[in-house]
């Protein structure tokens, strides 16, 4: 698979990347654990069919120090024992915002989410959520491939 398009070469996009990448790193200040952010972004380019989302988000977890049953369960964190109630909340959060078509969010999950997190997390969720929704459409739009990722390589962008 070869990308439509590269975003980076396109003056508009490529400025429009670097802010959402800025963006990104003021949420990696936030309190919310990383592994648990890059959990909600790996589920998140799962449900949305992004190869390249699944792969930077699976080597950034790892690089975190996400164990690889974790990692490999993450698509059917319902029917495992390996994540706690509050990341469950969030994945459940992550599915809800993801599939905003199907329900929104339900009562349930936004209760659970409450329970588990403080204000500050999350709203670090939900826009964490609202963010990598956005970029898993931009990437499967142009068909950026996965494979290829490097933990750290878009570090560059900032500022």
């Amino acid at each position: 698979m070869e990308a439509r398009i590269n975003l980076f070469e396109s003056p508009t996009a490529a400025k429009i990347a670097k802010r959402f990448y800025n963006v990104a790193s003021v949420l990696e200040q936030s309190p919310l654990p990383k592994s648990l952010w890059e959990l909600v972004e790996l589920r998140i380019g799962q449900l949305n069919g992004c190869g390249f989302c699944v792969d930077i988000h699976t080597k950034e977890a790892a690089a975190a120090g996400e164990t690889a049953l974790r990692l490999n369960l993450v698509a059917a964190w319902r029917h495992t024992t390996v994540f706690t109630e509050a990341e469950r909340a969030a994945l459940a959060l992550a599915e809800e915002g993801t599939r905003l078509g199907d329900r929104g969010v339900s009562d349930e999950t936004w209760a659970a989410v409450r329970e588990h997190f403080d204000d500050d997390q999350v709203g670090t969720l939900v826009c964490l959520v609202s963010l990598v929704n956005a970029a898993t459409r931009m990437n499967v739009i142009v068909h950026n491939p996965g494979g290829s990722y490097e933990p750290g390589m878009f570090a560059g962008l900032a500022s």
